[in-house]
């Protein structure tokens, strides 16, 4: 895979991994990985208050 990055997206990493003592891979990855467990989280959430919110029209649905 190759991520391409701005130059200012690039500084803003190379920046934060120095200032992390890490490298730029590391610090990359981790954000990876914070976004999409944040996403999956939300989606849960998402899904979660929908069945509740609409629980009675779902029940309605599926009697159908």
């Amino acid at each position: 895979m190759t991520l391409r990055l701005t130059d200012e997206e690039t500084e803003q990493l190379r920046l934060t991994a120095e200032a992390e003592n890490r490298s730029m891979q590391d610090v990359a990855r981790e954000a990876i990985r914070e976004y999409t467990s944040r996403h999956v989280a939300r989606r849960a959430q998402a899904l979660a208050r929908i069945v509740t919110e609409d629980a009675a029209l779902l029940d309605r649905l599926g009697s159908v």
